[in-house]
Order: structure tokens, then C-alpha cells, then sequence
């Protein structure tokens, strides 16, 4: 148990401005074995249920849609607000990090989410809901890249491997439990309690902030900047929902051109503005580190690969081969936690290897994992699927983390905010992309499948629907899996760690 003296110590720390971090790590040094076990923990609530929250509601919608009497569409906004609300506001949180501090941020965001989790809970109708499920994503789009600033502006860098893996795991662990912990809380509950169970959760996590994680600035921005602030939330927002609705308006509606043509146009204003400003709202010059940008492309690909398996497994298992939800959240199990349990070994090995060696094995694996998945038939073993899937996402474990971290070492820690906000932003966009190519691709290839049946005789509707809906999987699987190859060739780029930045080894 730590000592009160300690917990003094730290209270001390949140009311005292710190601005020369250097000079606080120093200071630290030897505490760092008593400190970082702490600090991870207090970290881990918030990126612990902030992902929880995407993971458990997707089991829930036929519920919701029946309970509210409300359309499986208009229920999806649910899942669709939070997402766009999450991706809308992690570009802002580099400038609101510095400007309160990223403790206090932290705080702010988690308390936020945990009081949002507690209005969903109390929801009388669709609309409320979904109201309060964005304010639930806008506290979640701040919560993630707050944590990651953390990590690399408190802690020893000889130890940010080893503390992104446990990043990593908590928003792992999430999707790997919360269907089966949803469909569980479904069956013996009732919705209210997929929101409430954060409540606890949250208060634990605020709790834990306050004695555990030092309050610090590094620099105060001068001035707020409000045209970056107002670009960067139409572009995101226009981009986000032309991408999650253009499948089902159709990608040359009106809408959709317009809202994709807003998107870029306010883009390009955004980036402009970002790099002319005094004061940036987003400092984009981090992409002039060449270790950084090119770590961020990788991420990017894995990213759209990645999603493919979240995304088309779930509704093969149910759409064809009528798996409960229940049963779908426990068939993806095993690979969920294969990922979690390897993810910290990755973060011991990052620092021997460092992120060439680790990159291609993941690469490699998760190529490996999803290609024999674009070999599916209507009446495949589920053990089959289990076997593919820890082997895809073993690769994921030994892709992401090394690929996070080598983003973000060779950016000071002044800058780690802005780096931070800029590689959650665009995970949550290419996440968003891919599911959104990815539907449009399962649509068009269903149809065609659909339509060679039928002219090569075939008559059975049930037989029709469910081969060509079957092909069209592993047609997008095939396609996900080239995707990822894609990332081969440029995880040798990454730029090598220079000599003065290699860990330090301790004594001990």
C-alpha cells in the first residue's frame, strides 16, 4: 500500500505548477519503480471504459430499437453519434492539454463521460439518448489522446514501451470483454446497466487521477485559436458523417458530395490556418519529423485492415450462420485476449528490437491471420475462425503498439499533445473510412455474387442470399488483407532511433 506521505506528496504536486518537466522527471528518477505502476493504473480506468462504451452498446441496438420503438437505423445513432463526437473532438485536445494542464483535462473528460454514462442510463426516449451518447463520444474523444500525452510527458522514456502496452491492453481488453459482458448484462438486467456500470468505474478512475498523476505545464498556448477551432470541427464532423452515412445514401447523393466537399474545403482551411497561426489550435509542424509522419502511415493502414475483422466477422457469424450475440462476443474471445496478453511482452521487446523487427511480425501475422478468413464458407467450424483470428490479431499486438511508439519518440515532449491529438484524430477518420468502404464494398460484391448465381442457374433465394453474401466477405477480407501487405515495405522505412535517445539501461 502506498504510504499517505506520498499521497501528500502528490496532492502537493497537482496545486504547484511544475513547468520544467525535465527537471520534475529528474527529481523522480528515483521513484519511478514505486511511481509507474500508479500512474498506468489511473490511466487505465479512463482508457479502460471510454472503449468499453463502442464495444457494449453494439449488442444492444436490436434491444434499444425495441424498447424505444424506434427503427435499427435511427437507434444506430447511438453508436454513430459517439463515434463522430469522439473523432470531432481529439484534434482540440492538444491545445486544451496545455492551456489546463492534461491532468486537469483528464479529469475534466472522465468526469464528463462518467456523468454523460449516467444521463444515458436515465434516457426517456431515442433522442435523448442520442444526445447524451455524443456528449458521452465528445468526453471519450478527449479521454484517449490525454492519456497518451501522459504517458510520454511523465514517464521515463527507458519505460514508454513498456507503459503504451499497458495503454494498449486497456483499450484492448475493452472490445474483447464487453459483447460477452453486454449480452450478459442483456440477459440478466437491462440496458440501463451497460451505462451505469461505468459510473463506479469513472469515480474510481477521477479518484485515482488526483494522487497519481503530477499536474505540470509545459507551455501555456498565448491565445485561443478559434478559426483553427471552428475549421477543424466542420471538417471533422462533415468528413465523419459523410463517411458512416454515404453507404446508405448512396456515395454520389447530394448530401453526401456536399458533405464531403465542406469536409475537405474546411480541411485544407484547417491546415492553413494551423500553419500560419501564432498560436496553433493543432501544431501540425510535428509532421516534419519524418519517424513520425512515416510511424502515423502505418498506424493509418493497420488501422483499415484492422477494422475489417471487428467489422465483417460479427456479421458473418450472425447473418449467416445465426450465432447468438451472446455466442459471437465468445467465439472472438480467445483472439481478444491473445491480443491483450501479448501486447505488454511486445512493450519489453520494443526496447531491445526496437520497431522494424516487431512491425514486420505483426505485418506479416496479420496477413497471414486474414487471408484463409477470405476462404470462408457458409458452414465453417467456428474453431476455424478462432484459430485465424488470434493468429490476425497476435499481429495486430505485435503492429500497433511498436507503431505508436515510434510516432511518438522522437517528438519532444512539449509537442507530444499535438502528436497525440493528431494520431487519435486520424485513427478514429480511417476507422471510420474502412467501415465505411468496407459496407459499400459487402453491398456491391453481395450483388454481384447475387447476380452470377441466378445466370449460372441457381433459383434458391435462401441458397442465393447466402452464398453471394458469404463470397462478398471474403472478397473483402482478400481486400483487407492486400491493404495491410501495403504496410510491409514502409515499416522498413521508419527512421532508426538516434544513438542519444536510446533507452538507458538501468542498473538493476
Amino acid at each position: 500500500m502506498l504510504s499517505l506521505g506520498y499521497s501528500y506528496i502528490n496532492l502537493y504536486i497537482y496545486f504547484v505548477e511544475i513547468d520544467d518537466l525535465e527537471a520534475y522527471v529528474m527529481q523522480q528518477n528515483q521513484k519511478n519503480e514505486v511511481r509507474f505502476v500508479p500512474i498506468m493504473i489511473a490511466i487505465f480506468f479512463g482508457s479502460f471504459i471510454s472503449t468499453l462504451s463502442v464495444s457494449t452498446i453494439n449488442i444492444a441496438l436490436p434491444v434499444l430499437s425495441e424498447d424505444f420503438h424506434a427503427s435499427l437505423s435511427t437507434i444506430q445513432w447511438t453508436l454513430t453519434g459517439f463515434m463522430l463526437a469522439m473523432g470531432t473532438f481529439a484534434p482540440v485536445t492538444g491545445y486544451f492539454g496545455e492551456r489546463f494542464s492534461f491532468k486537469r483535462l483528464y479529469i475534466f473528460a472522465l468526469s464528463g463521460f462518467t456523468v454523460a454514462s449516467i444521463l444515458c442510463g436515465l434516457s426517456w426516449d431515442t433522442t435523448s439518448l442520442i444526445t447524451f451518447r455524443i456528449m458521452q463520444g465528445a468526453f471519450s474523444g478527449l479521454i484517449m489522446p490525454a492519456t497518451m500525452s501522459i504517458i510520454f510527458q511523465v514517464i521515463p522514456r527507458e519505460k514508454q514501451p513498456l507503459a503504451l502496452s499497458f495503454w494498449s491492453v486497456s483499450s484492448m481488453l475493452a472490445p474483447a470483454i464487453g459483447p460477452t459482458f453486454s449480452g450478459w448484462l442483456l440477459d440478466n438486467f437491462s440496458w440501463h446497466w451497460l451505462f451505469w456500470m461505468n459510473v463506479p468505474i469513472g469515480i474510481i478512475g477521477v479518484l485515482l487521477i488526483f494522487p497519481f498523476i503530477p499536474y505540470y505545464r509545459l507551455n501555456v498556448p498565448k491565445s485561443f485559436d478559434l478559426i483553427g477551432f471552428i475549421t477543424v470541427i466542420v471538417s471533422s464532423s462533415s468528413l465523419l458523417v459523410a463517411l458512416s452515412q454515404g453507404h446508405s445514401w448512396g456515395w454520389l447523393s447530394g448530401k453526401a458530395l456536399s458533405l464531403f466537399s465542406i469536409g475537405i474545403l474546411f480541411l485544407l482551411l484547417f491546415i492553413w490556418r494551423e500553419l500560419t497561426a501564432e498560436s496553433p489550435l493543432l501544431n501540425l509542424r510535428v509532421l516534419k519529423n519524418g519517424r513520425y509522419t512515416t510511424s502515423l502511415i502505418v498506424i493509418c493502414i493497420i488501422t483499415i485492415s484492422l477494422y475489417s475483422g471487428t467489422f465483417l466477422t460479427p456479421i458473418f457469424l450472425q447473418n449467416i450462420q445465426r450465432v447468438t450475440p451472446l455466442d459471437t462476443g465468445l467465439i472472438l474471445l480467445p483472439a481478444s485476449l491473445a491480443m491483450a496478453f501479448l501486447t505488454p511482452f511486445v512493450g519489453k521487446m520494443y526496447s531491445r528490437t526496437g520497431p522494424r523487427v516487431l512491425l514486420f511480425i505483426g505485418i506479416t501475422l496479420m496477413a497471414a491471420g486474414t487471408l484463409p478468413l477470405s476462404w470462408l464458407s457458409v458452414d465453417v467450424p467456428h474453431g476455424y475462425i478462432v484459430f485465424w483470428m488470434i493468429v490476425r490479431n497476435l499481429g495486430i499486438a505485435f503492429s500497433m503498439m511498436p507503431a505508436s511508439t515510434a510516432s511518438m519518440e522522437q517528438i519532444p515532449k512539449q509537442l507530444s499533445g499535438h502528436a497525440s491529438s493528431i494520431t487519435n484524430w486520424t485513427r478514429n477518420v480511417f476507422g471510420s473510412f474502412a467501415i465505411a468502404i468496407f459496407s459499400s464494398l459487402l453491398t456491391s460484391e453481395t450483388t454481384k455474387h447475387a447476380a452470377s448465381l441466378v445466370k449460372h442457374g441457381a433459383t434458391n433465394q435462401t441458397y442465393i442470399k447466402m452464398m453471394s453474401f458469404t463470397m462478398s466477405v471474403n472478397d473483402v477480407y482478400f481486400i483487407a488483407m492486400l491493404i495491410v501487405v501495403v504496410a510491409l515495405p514502409i515499416c522498413l522505412f521508419i527512421p532508426k532511433r538516434r544513438q542519444s535517445e536510446e533507452p538507458k539501461r538501468s542498473a538493476a
